[in-house]
């Protein structure tokens, strides 16, 4: 008997000093740093491991942490585990920390119950730290903020334009593109005006502006001032005028002869033509070859251009009346 009863207290012995010496290699807390918080508040909770970093064979399961460390308490967050040396002049000693940020959402006493680690796989002696409490308060309500008040009357504001600088920068933009096309169909319609022809003025009959000129030669009389030349070279361009307004002939460009030969297609009497060429001839011989005439020449000359028009006028043409001594013909 003597035999087993021996072994059974030695193991006794070893595993009880096996916990003792786990117990010097290890050693966990927890802190809170408020114990009194409003509802809803976050309080920060701290754990803690130190140990001999000595001891090669030190296994240690940290406490799991879930969404909830009660029913009452939260978790908000859960930061990783770090290790620090707080004593560097021991530096096999060891510290690891992990953080835990809670809140509660009602208000009481509430015990933070002691996280368990359990160290070298001994399930059967796990390790506690401390447990905590926290006392949570409701957020104090004004009770006179709760009593009935007179409704106030509206806020007087100072006003200001830059309330309405956006309508104001918009509106302006629209008046200017309104502007912009106005100018633009005005310019439109002047340019449209200015490229309309006007439309043609009466064209006064080839016989009455000839007769016309005829009756101012006739009555300046250029002839008696010594303007032979002059003289004869007006009615012979009169004459030739005529021809290119009446007949569409080249008469101011053209010499007597060509005028003549462009006549032979003309229907004109052979009276009006045998005046026609002596009158041209004879301004011919003055211009170009020097000749002076007699005196009653410069009246027959302007007489034979008076009836050579009145002879060769179109009869659907209004003319004026005749009240020269050379134009006795009648239309």
């Amino acid at each position: 008997m003597k035999g087993p009863l021996y072994k059974l207290f030695f193991a006794l012995s070893l595993l009880f000093l096996q916990q003792k010496i786990s117990a010097q290699e290890a050693s966990v807390s927890a802190v809170i740093d408020s114990t009194k918080i409003r509802i809803g508040e976050q309080v920060k909770v701290d754990i803690y491991l130190n140990y001999d970093a000595n001891q090669n064979k030190l296994n240690v399961r940290w406490p799991e942490i879930g969404d909830t460390l009660t029913s009452y308490v939260e978790v908000i967050s859960v930061s990783a585990i770090d290790t620090t040396i707080p004593d560097k002049n021991n530096p096999s000693n060891l510290l690891q920390h992990q953080q835990i940020v809670v809140s509660v959402y009602d208000s009481g006493f509430f015990a933070i119950p002691g996280f368990k680690f359990i160290i070298n796989q001994d399930t059967a002696h796990p390790r506690f730290t401390n447990p905590l409490f926290l006392e949570v308060h409701t957020v104090p309500t004004d009770t006179s903020a709760s009593k009935l008040k007179d409704i106030k009357p509206p806020l007087l504001e100072t006003f200001n334009w830059k309330w309405y600088l956006e309508e104001i920068i918009w509106t302006g933009v629209i008046f200017l593109l309104i502007g912009v096309a106005i100018l633009i169909w005005y310019f439109r319609s002047l340019r449209h005006k200015e490229t309309e022809p006007e439309p043609e003025k009466p064209k006064v009959p080839a016989h009455i502006l000839a007769l016309q000129n005829l009756e101012r030669i006739q009555n300046e009389q250029i002839w008696k001032e010594g303007k032979i030349k002059e003289y004869y070279s007006e009615i012979s361009d009169t004459v030739r005028q005529y021809i290119e307004d009446r007949y569409g002939l080249p008469a101011l460009e053209s010499t007597t002869d060509e005028i003549m030969h462009a006549f032979r297609s003309q229907v004109i009497d052979p009276e009006s033509k045998e005046k026609l060429q002596h009158l041209l001839r004879l301004s011919d011989l003055v211009k170009f070859a020097k000749l002076f005439p007699e005196e009653h020449e410069h009246n027959l000359s302007l007489k034979e251009a008076f009836e050579f028009v009145n002879g060769t006028k179109r009869e659907d043409e209004i003319s004026l009346p005749q009240s020269n001594e050379f134009s006795n013909k009648e239309t």
